[in-house]
């Protein structure tokens, strides 16, 4: 049996009327103030310690959590992380959801306008991507945060590598 072109719109159509979901062609809009990740660690201080002394982030906002931080944000500009512990999301979400915090690490991708002032911050810290410039034209390092997420740092505009 042949379908024609505006058969199977219609189909598509009354489909998405009858179950609830809107058309493919229509789309809805949205306005993105702001997107901050959260990281989850065993320990939250080593964490805030590393962006706060390294990089000149503020602490802005703590919730301890027995005698030690269960939470925290650091913000610079308009740069904002925060970090999370695994006990305190064990008490704030369902089972399923701090299991798969623990699954981690988080991979974030900082651009910044001077990658040497950062190298220079990073003395210390575990180098798990030596410097390197990438066929896109970044120059880049790779770290860890306290934590073993992976951080990299990259300045845009060098000469991309052939």
């Amino acid at each position: 049996m042949k379908f024609s072109l505006f058969a199977m719109a219609a189909s598509v159509l009354l489909s998405s009327v009858l179950i609830g979901r809107p058309a493919p062609e229509e789309k809805k809009s949205m306005s993105v103030k702001k997107i901050t990740p959260v990281l989850f660690a065993a320990e939250i201080e080593p964490c805030v310690k590393f962006w706060v002394e390294r990089f000149g982030f503020e602490k802005t906002v703590e919730v301890p959590e027995g005698g030690k931080l269960g939470f925290a944000i650091v913000q610079k500009g308009g740069v904002e992380l925060m970090y999370q512990s695994f006990a305190s999301m064990d008490k704030d979400a369902p089972a399923s959801t701090a299991q798969a915090a623990r699954k981690g690490p988080t991979f974030l991708y900082v651009e910044v306008e001077n990658l040497d002032s950062v190298i220079g911050a990073l003395k210390g810290a575990e180098v798990v991507m030596p410097v390197r410039t990438t066929f896109y034209g970044s120059r880049e390092i790779g770290v860890t945060d306290p934590a073993g997420h992976y951080i990299t740092f990259a300045q845009m505009n060098a000469a991309p590598q052939k």
